[in-house]
């Protein structure tokens, strides 16, 4: 395939998984989302992110498939199997439930599928503990190894650090990359951990209702129009937490001449 190339782990991240195409939303009278395009490819790392009220959610939503736009379309390569982690999940503390029965809800699971999938989270000897008695940090590495049990092509975190301190959401988007690597899932995310997951992506789609800029962090991050909807401050910590990627951003297909940061 001419231009891609396969990195250390044999992915070809050229490999188109999502299309959203000039796609709107309109929930009652308010229009939600207005002509958003998007691409999704084979294992990149693509952040999602936006004031309260600019659309993220809906804009999961139709990725996913629970919702469907008023235009435009939303195109999924054929048998795409998509992983989910929610904002938000309240369990009954009274309730006796498990971190590997919960993994088994609502299909059984053998106890080596789930020692595998939370051992590839960093939750190994979880499985015993009350759902109602872990941490935030825990209770979040189980939703996530929850939803790479059916090894999905795709993984969608919605907020996933919602509730952690700075250090455990470095943390849980550590976990992710090692994640990504280990499976070689794409991963989008939505996050308000500005200066932890800008430096956690391949690519950053910052939307209030349409897509203001998108690109790699560094572009989006020094834009005017993410610097007006969220300030300066996350461009310096950029340094600090930048990863090592272990492939290159054209390989994507995604060259930089086509990261842009203006209104659209």
């Amino acid at each position: 395939m001419p231009g891609l190339h396969a990195n250390k782990r044999g992915r070809c991240p050229g490999m188109r998984l999502v299309t959203v195409d000039r796609m709107s939303v309109k929930r009652g009278s308010h229009q939600a989302l207005s002509n958003v395009d998007l691409t999704i490819d084979k294992g990149e790392i693509v952040t999602i992110v936006g004031p309260n009220g600019s659309g993220k959610s809906t804009l999961l939503r139709c990725i996913i498939g629970a919702l469907k736009p008023d235009s435009g379309t939303v195109l999924r390569e054929a048998g795409l199997r998509i992983g989910y982690v929610p904002q938000r999940l309240s369990i009954d503390a009274t309730m006796p439930l498990t971190a590997a029965r919960f993994l088994s809800l609502p299909t059984k699971r053998s106890k080596r599928e789930i020692q595998e999938a939370l051992a590839q989270v960093g939750a190994e000897g979880l499985g015993n503990r009350p759902m109602a008695g872990l941490s935030g940090g825990q209770f979040q590495r189980v939703l996530l190894a929850r939803a790479i049990m059916d090894k999905p092509d795709l993984l969608i975190l919605d907020e996933p650090t919602t509730g952690l301190d700075q250090p455990g959401s470095a943390d849980l988007y550590t976990q992710i990359e090692q994640v990504r690597r280990d499976t070689g899932a794409a991963i989008l995310m939505v996050s308000h951990e500005l200066h932890v997951v800008m430096s956690a992506s391949d690519r950053v789609v910052c939307l209030n209702g349409h897509v203001c800029c998108h690109g790699t962090p560094e572009i989006v991050a020094s834009a005017p129009e993410y610097r007006a909807l969220f300030g300066t401050g996350t461009h310096g910590a950029l340094a600090l937490y930048r990863h090592e990627h272990d492939h290159h951003h054209h390989e994507h297909g995604h060259d930089h001449a086509h990261d842009t940061c203006g209104s659209h």
